[in-house]
């Protein structure tokens, strides 16, 4: 773990922080296991009203809220942190400080200037670099050899603020966005206890941005995730990669949609054109611009994943057929 000072002091006989966490999916929840343990106190939880979802389209609570249901915390889920209600209710529970983790919607200046420490958002990027809604799925995109995690000091901009402190974390060959979230999930969380530490203490001070290295990761749409064949093979496996397991790669086979888990680039294989598909000793060839890959998993449109090589025996690919097309 790396920063600006110490990020760890000694928490002498100082009061714990009165904390309000904000967040909703699944890799908020490790930081919120590690500030209920941390001995500051979690006075309320933020999250995201509950939605509908899957195919029985049943109402569901967020990850956040589920946890702090079995802790005990109470949970505020407004349509919008706007809502003057919910400025009332963060006014009165005189929370010092208000640690963020993908809570998912923009907090107004009026709730930014609550908390005597403001709000301190954990985000799974090294700042400047990546800015925006999709930190991980980017940085694996973009073929990024490292990445990390930053807490800063929320403002009214994108992920504009000081930084309180980082951690690296090296991006392996063939992670997925999610298997490297899930490590940054977990190992952000102590950097996040470790950043309200170092406030309660007085021992930290956050430090602005540089200027230079920004870069932007908005959010990756289903459209963004049609994999493109034309591209070279290594380009279409770092981007299946970064869009997997969500929203998840896809291509089209016979006017339907193909969805396409990670694959496997192919050295010294056969000759293929973009998107063609060869099936070779029980192995599924697709050619990309440059090289081809192998498919290892696919989901043909309304059935469960399957071994690509199932699916070939089923599909029965003719000579010189195309998937994306």
């Amino acid at each position: 773990m790396v920063g600006h000072g110490c990020l760890a002091p000694a928490r002498g006989g100082e009061p714990p922080l009165r904390l309000l966490f904000a967040g909703t999916p699944a890799p908020a929840v490790p930081s919120l296991d590690a500030l209920i343990a941390s001995g500051h106190e979690v006075v309320a939880v933020l999250t995201r009203p509950d939605a509908r979802s899957g195919r029985g389209r049943k109402v569901s609570r967020s990850p956040v809220a589920e946890r702090a249901d079995e802790a005990g915390i109470p949970v505020l889920q407004p349509r919008s942190p706007r809502e003057p209600e919910f400025l009332e209710q963060l006014a009165d529970l005189a929370v010092d400080c208000a640690p963020v983790v993908a809570y998912g919607a923009l907090v107004p200046r009026a709730a930014l200037d609550l908390p005597r420490h403001g709000w301190v958002n954990l985000h799974f990027s090294l700042l400047p670099a990546w800015r925006g809604a999709a930190p991980v799925q980017h940085a694996v995109m973009a073929g990024d050899e490292v990445t990390g995690a930053s807490t800063f000091l929320l403002e009214a901009g994108l992920d504009t603020g000081p930084v309180f402190g980082t951690l690296t974390e090296e991006i392996r060959p063939r992670d997925t966005a999610g298997d490297l979230l899930d490590r940054l999930a977990v190992s952000g969380a102590g950097l996040l206890v470790a950043t309200l530490d170092g406030i309660e203490a007085g021992a930290l001070e956050p430090r602005p941005q540089p200027a230079d290295g920004i870069s932007l990761a908005p959010k990756v749409e289903t459209a963004d995730a049609r994999i493109d064949w034309a591209l070279p093979a290594y380009v279409v496996d770092r981007r299946i990669r970064g869009v997997t397991p969500a929203p998840g790669a896809w291509t089209t086979w016979r006017g339907e949609r193909l969805r396409v888990g990670p694959v496997e680039l192919v050295t010294d294989g056969p000759s293929l054109t973009p998107g063609e598909v060869l099936v070779d000793a029980g192995s599924v060839l697709v050619g990309a611009g440059n090289g081809a890959v192998r498919l290892t998993q696919v989901q043909p449109a309304g059935k469960k994943m399957l071994p690509a090589a199932d699916w070939a025996r089923g599909a029965r690919p003719a000579a010189g057929e195309k998937v994306g097309e």
